[in-house]
């Protein structure tokens, strides 16, 4: 399997770490790019450094180059996952604005009708936002926000973003066990 992963400069870059780190744990190919916003998120939110990151994928991109792979529907992948998606690329890619290799590489994904998952960070949410998550889950893109679970008893913000990247590995189907499923404990 090869997905490309997208990290944009909304707060929760943590999520976009913490997917690199099970995916290359699971020997999964990724093509990482991140937004300049991530990039400064990484270092004001965490305790990682942008070489940490980029260490953790497959391959990486500069948002700025519109001539890598991922920019061409003939680059073959099985689909990409862009979290956290801030309001700003969820627009860009809503309306089809490719200015960044992550809207770009979104928009590849969807004309090739590969499976796009938006792990959206925002709130409150505008009628704007609202729109733009509209007319793209019309065309099938998953829009999977950070939504904290309870049943699972999380003991702590570890289990919380396991719980959100264990969902977006769901959506490819693939194995993990990040989180106990429903069931499996009552």
């Amino acid at each position: 399997m090869k997905l490309v992963v997208g990290i944009t400069g909304s707060t929760g870059v943590i999520y976009g770490i913490r997917l690199l780190e099970t995916l290359k744990l699971l020997n999964i190919e990724t093509h990482l790019i991140m937004s300049e916003w991530a990039e400064k998120c990484i270092v004001m939110e965490t305790d990682h450094d942008l070489n940490y990151v980029k260490s953790l994928a497959t391959q990486c991109s500069d948002e700025t180059n519109m001539a890598a792979n991922v920019s061409s529907g003939t680059h073959k992948t099985d689909g990409m996952i862009v979290i956290p998606c801030s309001m700003k690329t969820l627009s860009s890619v809503a309306n089809g604005y490719d200015e960044t290799l992550v809207a770009r590489a979104a928009g590849v994904t969807l004309k090739e009708s590969r499976k796009l998952i938006l792990v959206v960070r925002e709130t409150p949410l505008t009628a704007i936002n609202l729109e733009n998550m509209l007319k793209l889950a019309r065309l099938g893109v998953i829009i999977l926000p950070p939504v904290t679970e309870f049943y699972t008893k999380p003991r702590g913000i570890d289990d919380m973003i396991n719980h959100i990247v264990g969902k977006c590995l769901d959506q490819f189907d693939i194995e993990h066990d990040l989180f106990t499923r429903w069931g499996s404990n009552n």
